[in-house]
């Protein structure tokens, strides 16, 4: 007896209607979870908004969306109470806390309102520290979240921000970085010189003769130089460099990472000559290569100078040392000097 079979196209029938039903009901799974995401999205920016102000405790849109790591680890939705030391660009777009800034506000002002953070924008340099320190030390106990930003650049470098970091570490407070740009890094990238090793110290002092005896104490350093400096010292500096470290090679950068970003390369009598010429603008920062391996003797810098002196004369002659040997032109003189004394004695 013949056992009743379905018939194909009945089969296919009852496996098209299993398809379609299941089509559908993933369909519909699929379109309920993308409203509820959306739904939960648009009430994100409503608590950035500062419309509940309860869950703004809790959960963040900018932080869940624009820092998923921090230092190679995962990062909650909101990042937890401490003092973020940041560059501009990342803190004012991740960070819902209050924002302390160093000096001006004019560029941190402008992203701020770009990007809709309403956060505290609150002064913190030099004059008001002693004051502010022990309301941010305050703030920070009771677990609120405060990042330091500068107007350009990493704040700490060059400034006296470290007191405060010191006193969070003191207090047991987290202390976070959130690196961006630098002013130091990008100068020594771009110059062209060894970065196997190098000293950042700072602003020289703005007296020539100060500057002079600080610059002969890093004479010696094994390492590139960099300094930051004012444009309207920048050519006495470089003058003052070339004179007591000898005719290096250097490099000069202005308003690295802005629009009108400039790096001048040369010998350091060569740079002095050009910022001379014209009036200089922006931020700088003076880059000097280490000094060369072998020391140059008195010895070795007088035979120079007899062979220059035969068709020079002692000015000539002494910077045409100079430059060769890459030592200073007031050393080479002043033994041009005294060859010249022996030979007339």
């Amino acid at each position: 007896m013949e056992t009743d079979k379905p018939s194909p196209a009945k089969s296919r029938s009852a496996l098209r209607i299993a398809y379609d039903f299941l089509s559908g009901f993933h369909v519909a799974t699929v379109t309920l979870l993308l409203l509820l995401v959306l739904t939960w999205l648009a009430t994100l920016e409503q608590i950035d908004a500062g419309h509940y102000p309860t869950l703004n405790k809790y959960f963040s849109w900018k932080s869940l969306w624009l820092i998923p790591e921090l230092n190679g680890k995962k990062v909650p939705i909101i990042l937890p109470g401490g003092y973020y030391v940041s560059a501009l660009l990342l803190v004012n777009m991740t960070l819902g806390g209050i924002i302390r800034i160093r000096k001006g506000w004019k560029q941190a002002g402008n992203l701020i309102s770009h990007f809709g953070i309403g956060r505290p924008l609150r002064p913190y340099h030099e004059h008001n520290a002693e004051e502010q320190r022990p309301r941010i030390l305050a703030d920070l106990g009771r677990g609120a979240r405060i990042a330091l930003i500068s107007d350009a650049g990493t704040p700490l470098v060059s400034d006296p921000g470290y007191k405060l970091v010191r006193d969070c570490i003191a207090e047991g407070h987290a202390v976070v970085a959130v690196p961006g740009a630098s002013a130091v890094m990008a100068a020594i990238s771009v110059a062209g010189l060894p970065t196997d090793t190098f000293l950042f110290a700072g602003f020289l002092p703005p007296r020539s003769g100060a500057r002079q005896s600080r610059i002969a104490e890093l004479a010696a350093t094994p390492a590139t130089l960099i300094f930051f400096e004012a444009p309207t010292r920048v050519a006495d500096t470089l003058a003052d460099l070339a004179a007591t470290l000898g005719n290096r090679p250097a490099a000069v950068a202005r308003e690295l990472t802005k629009l009108h970003e400039t790096v001048e390369r040369g010998l350091l009598t060569d740079l002095a000559e050009r910022f001379t010429a014209a009036p200089q603008k922006g931020e700088m920062v003076i880059v000097i290569g280490p000094p060369t391996s072998e020391a140059v003797t008195d010895e070795g810098i007088a035979a120079a100078l007899t062979e220059a002196l035969a068709h020079m004369s002692l000015r000539d002659a002494a910077k045409a040392v100079a430059d060769r040997l890459s030592v200073p032109k007031a050393r080479v003189y002043d033994l041009g000097l005294k060859l010249k004394s022996d030979r007339s004695a």
